[in-house]
C-alpha cells in the first residue's frame, strides 16, 4: 500500500507564476522532488545527496 505524500513547497515560490515551483515530500528516509506543473514526474533521494547538490549550486560549483 502507497502513503499519501505531504507536498512542500518553498515560500519563495509564491510569485505570480505559483504553479512553478519545486516541491518536496519526504517518506522514511526517502526524499521526493516534483515540479508543480508536472506532478506525476518525481525524482527520488536521500538527505546526503541532496545536500550535496545543494551546497553546490550554494558555493557556484555549477556555474559557466
Amino acid at each position: 500500500m502507497t502513503q499519501a505524500r505531504h507536498w512542500q513547497k518553498s515560500t519563495f515560490s509564491d510569485g505570480s507564476d505559483g504553479d512553478a515551483c519545486v516541491e518536496l515530500a519526504a517518506t522514511q528516509a526517502i526524499l521526493h522532488l516534483r515540479e508543480s506543473d508536472t506532478p506525476s514526474t518525481e525524482l527520488t533521494t536521500s538527505t546526503a545527496p541532496l545536500t550535496h547538490l545543494i551546497h553546490g549550486i550554494k558555493s557556484g560549483l555549477f556555474r559557466t
